[in-house]
C-alpha cells in the first residue's frame, strides 16, 4: 500500500490544525497568520528543515501557504547558483508565477460566475 496520501493527509492536517488553533487560541487576525505561515516555509526551508517535511508529506507539505514559503526560498536557490546575486531578486518569483498566476485567474473566475459580497 502506497502511503503517500496518509503522508500527505496526516503532514497537512497538522498544518492546517495549527492554523485553526493560532486562530481560535490567539488574537492574531488571518492576515497575521497566512504571513506567519509563508514567513515560517521560508525560515524552515532556509534551514533545511521544510525540505524534510515535503519528502515525507508531499502535497500535503507544499500545498498550504507555508508550501509558497519553501516554493519561493527554492526558486531563489536556484537561481541564485546560476546567475548569483541577480537570482535573488528573480529567482523567487518565477518559481512562484504559476501558482500566483493561477490564483489570480480562477478568483477572477469565481468572481464572474458569483456576486462578491463585502463582509459586515
Amino acid at each position: 500500500m502506497d502511503l503517500s496520501y496518509i503522508n500527505a493527509f496526516i503532514v497537512g492536517g497538522v498544518i492546517c490544525a495549527a492554523g485553526q488553533i493560532l486562530i481560535d487560541k490567539t488574537k492574531l487576525t488571518s492576515a497575521k497568520i497566512l504571513v506567519l505561515f509563508v514567513t515560517s516555509g521560508v525560515i524552515l526551508t532556509a534551514l533545511g528543515v521544510y525540505q524534510k517535511i515535503v519528502e515525507v508529506g508531499g502535497a500535503g507539505a507544499t500545498v498550504p501557504l507555508t508550501g509558497f514559503g519553501y516554493n519561493l526560498v527554492k526558486g531563489t536557490f536556484r537561481d541564485v547558483d546560476q546567475y548569483g546575486l541577480l537570482g535573488a531578486f528573480t529567482g523567487g518569483v518565477k518559481s512562484a508565477a504559476a501558482g500566483i498566476t493561477a490564483a489570480v485567474f480562477f478568483g477572477y473566475l469565481i468572481s464572474i460566475v458569483f456576486t462578491p459580497k463585502a463582509k459586515r
